[in-house]
């Protein structure tokens, strides 16, 4: 024959999809290793274990792609929520409806989407999660306020993680009147 190993040649394209980065990902996290550099000749994938803060957050790993990512994974700085009577539905949480890369903001430069005590529509975008090179807006499925984010720039997200932690406007409190 011609040497051809089953129809693959050096431009073939990349054997790397998502259950080998689930899978790299969660031997990586089993391991006393406190990095993972997988290179497939085509793509090249680095996984680093987050710093005790992020671990809790994102299962413990992080990972960066060889070019830092569409926003570099900068990071984002958030103030304490400011105080106030609490209302019904205080705690609620925001999940990530995805496997992904969490980004709060549109670009590395721009100011982010929300922090805590923005009050948001639903609709309005509250973060960006990368999964397979595509951009998914997360928008507000109700009316809310935002108490706290619960991820960084860059970190890797579960689905069922919590990204944010948000209460919903409850009826007027003694003292408002409700016309």
């Amino acid at each position: 024959m011609n040497g051809d190993s089953g129809g693959r040649s050096g431009g073939a394209a990349s054997g790397m999809n998502e259950s080998l980065i689930v899978t790299l990902i969660d031997k990586l996290d089993k391991s006393g290793l406190s990095e993972l550099d997988y290179d497939d000749g085509v793509s090249r994938l680095i996984l680093r274990r987050a710093g005790p803060a992020a671990a809790s957050a994102a299962g413990g790993v992080s990972a960066v792609d060889s070019a830092g990512g569409p926003h570099g994974a900068i990071p984002v700085e958030y103030p304490a929520a400011p105080e106030g009577a609490e209302t019904p539905g205080a705690g609620e949480i925001i999940a990530s409806p995805i496997v992904g890369t969490f980004y709060p903001a549109p670009g590395p430069d721009a100011p982010p989407f929300v922090r805590p005590g923005s009050k948001v529509k639903a609709g309005d975008t509250l973060c960006i999660l990368e999964a397979m090179k595509m951009m998914n807006r997360l928008e507000a499925e109700f009316d809310c306020e935002i108490r706290a984010v619960k991820a960084a720039s860059g970190d890797l997200v579960e689905f069922g993680q919590a990204l944010f932690e948000v209460r919903r406007p409850g009826p007027p409190g003694p003292g408002r009147e409700s016309r």
